[in-house]
């Protein structure tokens, strides 16, 4: 179950251009939606099927992440359903059938979205603007944010910036008292464990993730249907994630592995010769922290050298791309799971 609470919540958001991760002005409290400032924003590519976005929202609520949250159909979603029809019991179709449409009745008065009052702290930034490509243009910034309040809202919903905008408009301002529609992913426990860095705790919140995540006994990542399934000590299915997993070049590493460590808003330590994909003339470099940073803001590293379990700079892309042989996942999905799992959890790599 999760907890939900009705009124506006208040968060600053502004479109100018700075750096870094905002975080709500109060983490036990939901943040909110704005108006924007300029640059306008652009027309928004569709309207959002808000009765698919309220299941979206609810999958996401109960850890059977659809992705995205941007009210359309699509192999996310199906996931999800799949993955939320195991853990109940239900045929595993990742069809939104009779019987699915039952058991996620209960839940039927969450909606699928809310709205959120912006403060001037959200809009604060710092913001970096469009990232350059290339790892050594990125390793001469001093972090690897946001590119603007925009994008960062975004993030913090579990959504797109087009979906920000077809919810709102595209004559929408991202000031401070502004009221705007965002998708109700809104998270409200804030305890986390003592042990965690501060500046961490501070992106979970930035993100929604709520602290009351269930402790994970096994993990299973499944290449042929880009998941990541995570058990409880019984065997049962308490959560699953959509994930990119590996290329032809660098496949997945099946088999079973263990995490060992968590680096946390960690730095990415570029290696040309580890990259198939390195441009000629690329040096060894060292990238600063950031959401946009090649690994997100979390890196779960495994006991085979060289890879792990990660975060992205494009959670749109999640299931959709291909990857450096790791396991990559949205910021959000990532440090949910990062709450889950502890040194010596198993990872196992399944075809």
């Amino acid at each position: 179950m999760f907890s939900r609470r009705n009124g506006l919540l208040v968060i600053s958001v502004g479109l100018s251009v700075a750096t870094g991760t905002a975080v709500p002005a109060k983490p036990a409290a939901p943040p909110a939606v704005a108006t924007v400032s300029k640059p306008a924003l652009a027309p928004a590519d569709h309207k959002p099927d808000l009765k698919l976005m309220q299941v979206q929202v609810i999958l996401d609520h109960l850890g059977f992440s659809p992705g995205v949250v941007d009210g359309k159909s699509g192999s996310t979603l199906k996931l999800a359903l799949s993955g939320f029809q195991t853990a109940k019991g239900l045929p595993a179709t990742g069809d939104l059938d009779p019987a699915t449409k039952q058991a996620l009745s209960q839940y039927e008065a969450t909606d699928a979205v809310r709205d959120v009052t912006l403060t001037p702290a959200d809009l604060a930034g710092p913001f970096v603007g469009p990232l350059p490509k290339r790892e050594n243009d990125q390793a001469k910034l001093p972090s690897l944010g946001y590119a603007n309040s925009l994008e960062m809202l975004a993030e913090r919903y579990h959504t797109t910036p087009a979906t920000l905008i077809a919810l709102n408009s595209p004559d929408t301002k991202l000031i401070g008292g502004s009221v705007i529609h965002v998708p109700n992913t809104t998270t409200w426990t804030r305890d986390y464990p003592a042990s965690l860095p501060d500046g961490y705790k501070q992106t979970l919140a930035g993100l929604n993730v709520g602290s009351d995540q269930p402790h994970s006994a096994k993990l299973v990542v499944s290449k042929a249907a880009g998941s990541l399934s995570v058990y409880d000590d019984v065997g049962k299915l308490i959560a699953q994630f959509p994930v990119t997993t590996g290329s032809e070049h660098d496949p997945l590493p099946l088999g079973e592995w263990k995490i060992v460590g968590a680096s946390y808003n960690p730095e990415f330590h570029f290696n040309p010769t580890l990259f198939w994909d390195a441009k000629k003339g690329d040096k060894a470099a060292t990238l600063q922290p950031g959401p946009r940073g090649p690994v997100g803001i979390v890196w779960l590293d495994l006991n085979k050298s060289h890879y792990g379990i990660h975060g992205t700079p494009n959670p749109q892309n999640i299931g959709r791309t291909e990857s450096h042989g790791c396991v990559r996942l949205t910021n959000w999905d990532a440090g949910r799971l990062s709450l889950m799992v502890k040194p010596g959890t198993p990872a196992i790599f399944q075809p």
